[in-house]
Order: C-alpha cells, then structure tokens, then sequence
C-alpha cells in the first residue's frame, strides 16, 4: 500500500501553479476596440477554465521554457503513437490515388457513411447483436458525436455522469445549457448528477441513492479509471434506465481493449436497444487519432415520450449538422475491419496493453494503490491526501513526465492521477524508470 513518506508534497515555489493559470483564463481583461451589440453566450460563461487537455498542454509548454533541452515523456493525454499497419495505410493510398482518376473520383457521400463500412461495423463489431447497418451513423469521431447528440437532446434535460468521467460530457452540457450554476463549494454544477464511481462502489454508481436523470452517460471501460463494467453491473443500468424512462449514452470508444468477459457493447443486455445509444470511435481502437473516423449506433426501438423515434432525428441531426466523414478515411476504416485489418489492429492493442502492464508493475513495485491498465490503457494512481494538480505538478517538475490530474474528469478524481499506457516501449520503461528513482528519493 501507499506510504505518505515516500512522496512529499512540499513543493518548490517555482513550479507551476494550475489553479492559478486557470484563474487567469477564466476572466481575462476586456480588449480595447470595437464591440457588437451581440453578447457573449451565458452558457459559455459558466465554463470554469479551459478543457483539460490544452490545459496540459499549456503547462507543458511552460516548463519547455523552463527546461527547454529536457526530455519530456508525454504520459497525459490518450494518444496513439505506433505506425498504422500497412494494409490500412495503403488503402487509403490507393482510395487517394483513385480520386485522381475519372472511375475513381467520388465527392460527397452520404452524411451517414458510406454503406459498405456501415455494414461492416455492424457485421464485425456487433457480430450476433442484430445491429442494423441503417442503424448506424458513421462520424469523425466519438467526442464530435457527443456533442451532437447533445444537440439533438436540447437543453431542458436532467444528466448524469459517472465521477470521474471523460470531461466531455460535463462540458458539452454546460454549452448546450443543461448544467446550471457552478457551485464552487463542491466544485460540480447544479443541475448536473455526478454519479461516484470510485474503488468503494467497484467503480459503478449506486443507483438506489441516484435521482432520475433524463440522460444518462456512461463510459465503459472508463476514462480515466480503466475499469470495464461487468455484466450484472450493466444489467442493473438498463433496468434502471427503464424504470425511470432514462436514455443512456453509452460511451465504448475504448472495449477493443477489455480483455476480459465484460461486454465490449451495452447491446449485449437485453432491453438495452429501448434505453441505450451507443458511441465508438477507431481512435483507440485502430490508431486513427489523426485519421477521425467513429460511429454512433441509434437502435430504431428507441422512442421519444411521444413515440417518435429517435434515430429519425439523429439523422435529420447528421444531414444538417454534417457532411459526412472523409471519404480516406472510411476506406481505412473499411480496411481496418477485413480479417487482416483486425488482426494487425489487435497487434496494437496489445502492443498498449503490454506498455500498460509495465507502467502498473512499476507503479505497484512502489507501494502504490493502482487501477487500471487491465481492460484499458489508462492507469489511474492514488495519492491519498494530496491534490491531484500538485502531484501532477511535481512529477513534471522533477521527472519531466507529463501525466493527467485526476480532478480534470470530476470531484472524484481529486488524489488521483491517470498515466496513459500510449507511447513507445522505450518511453513507457523510461518513465518508470524515473518514477521510480523519484519515489526512491523522497523516501530517501
């Protein structure tokens, strides 16, 4: 278990300090010019600082300053970094090479995705599930869907979210209008319900303490805690989505690594089809964090309260809101989903895996309390009785390693950091390797 001995949170008064960087970005001064007479949306206005993940980016960028010839080991945000297999790169080649050709030019597609890949989304990743291939919407990605199914939801709806959880979720709701005031007390916003879905609850919320949510978002496995969900504790999600008429957004951008008999799909639970939507994305799963392609499926036994179908209004949502996603890359996509495609593709995933391995052994090997990094790339680490910006800060300041505070994905995440098991092996047994004489210095 964790020592407070090994680790001091004394920290030198030259490191940076988030929370006032935040402070500043929350309110900077007004520009001297000319002003409209359009005022600034009050959603926007409740926002507390900038999103996480260029928030990271910042203090990186501060401490290249600072040390600007050291050697920093991005661990933070979830960035694939291994070469896509070849049989996918040159499909896209090819599918390239064709546009410059009479037969092979092709503009627009449908906003929906191309059919083929359509299909084979259903036929591969929800093989036996009875997905229907016009049941599924083809994107450029998980996190540009959540956004638009928050605008298909509308403002005047009750959320929920796990705590901790991807911060998406809270800040597309507080833009869209469904959050409410931010109540600094307890750092969380009025009117949204933040689920705790900490060790003491096996990482799921107890749903007999929770209200009834309208909207219910739900990331299995979790970003940042790794943990898979089981199926009795989905089981129990759908039911309770049923009783109180809730819809569940289920967030599955990161199954391709469960390695267990968890469900990869919130469609293996019977009665999901009439509660849940499903969100996914090849970021993860194939390495397209650059390429952007995902997918959202929208079963058509899902019904408004008046009986109307939602995955009629999700398409009106994809023909207004979107062009459909890029042609290259749905032919990657597509080549990512042929037998040896999803071969070379697991070869990644296990390659993560492997990395995640090493990181949860070295941080264990220290006396650390460790989740994680077993159906998902992500480690998340305690530091019990710290705040989760301050060892944030003093690892980058004194290992050069950028990791994630815990605190950035809800109240819950607060003592906690996440380490992203993404990077080259070289970079993964180098950062525990500093970890490690770290930990051994403060002990010493």
């Amino acid at each position: 278990m964790y020592k407070t001995s090994i680790f001091s949170y004394t920290l030198n008064t030259n490191v940076l300090q988030p929370k006032m960087v935040v402070a500043r970005l929350k309110n900077p001064s007004p520009r001297i010019g000319h002003c409209t007479k359009v005022p600034r949306n009050s959603n926007m206005e409740k926002l507390q600082h900038g999103y996480l993940f260029p928030e990271i980016e910042r203090h990186e960028h501060m401490h290249l300053q600072k040390y600007p010839h050291a050697n920093i080991i991005d661990l933070g945000i979830g960035d694939t970094t291994e070469p896509l297999p070849t049989m996918v790169t040159s499909s896209m080649v090819d599918f390239v090479r064709g546009l410059s050709t009479s037969k092979g030019y092709k503009g627009y597609g449908p906003e929906q995705g191309e059919q083929a890949l359509r299909k084979a989304i259903a036929d591969v990743y929800y093989k036996d599930l009875g997905i229907k291939p016009t049941e599924v919407f083809v994107s450029d990605g998980a996190q540009c869907d959540i956004t638009r199914l928050q605008l298909l939801m509308g403002p005047n709806l009750k959320i929920a979210v796990q705590d901790p959880s991807f911060p998406a979720y809270i800040d597309s709701s507080v833009i869209i209008g469904q959050a409410g005031d931010f109540v600094d007390k307890v750092g969380k916003y009025k009117n949204i319900e933040y689920m705790k879905c900490g060790p003491q609850t096996n990482f799921f919320p107890d749903l007999h303490k929770a209200s009834r949510p309208e909207l219910i978002f739900f990331c299995s496995p979790n970003n940042p805690t790794g943990h898979a969900a089981t199926r009795k504790q989905l089981e129990q999600l759908v039911d309770f989505a049923k009783v109180n008429g809730s819809i569940i957004i289920f967030d599955s951008a990161y199954s391709a690594y469960i390695t267990d008999d968890s469900p990869k799909s919130i469609f293996e639970i019977p009665g999901a089809r009439e509660v849940a939507i499903e969100v996914s994305s090849f970021s993860k799963f194939a390495g397209f964090t650059g390429v952007r392609l995902g997918w959202t499926v929208v079963p058509e036994e899902l019904l408004y309260s008046n009986g109307f179908p939602v995955v009629h209004d999700f398409n009106r949502i994809m023909c207004t809101c979107f062009n459909g996603a890029s042609n290259i890359a749905q032919a990657g996509g597509l080549a990512c989903l042929s037998p040896e495609g999803f071969r070379a593709v697991k070869s990644l995933i296990n390659y993560y895996m492997e990395n995640a391995s090493i990181l949860v052994n070295a941080l264990s090997s220290l006396g650390l309390t460790v989740y994680g990094g077993k159906n998902a790339p992500y480690v998340w680490v305690h530091f019990p009785g710290s705040k989760s910006w301050d060892v944030f800060a003093e690892i980058l300041e004194k290992t050069h390693i950028i990791t994630v505070p815990g605190s950035g994905f809800g109240p819950g995440g607060e003592e906690y950091i996440r380490v992203s098991a993404f990077g080259q092996r070289d970079s993964i047994i180098e950062a525990s390797e500093r970890l490690k004489y770290l930990l051994y210095q403060e002990e010493n």
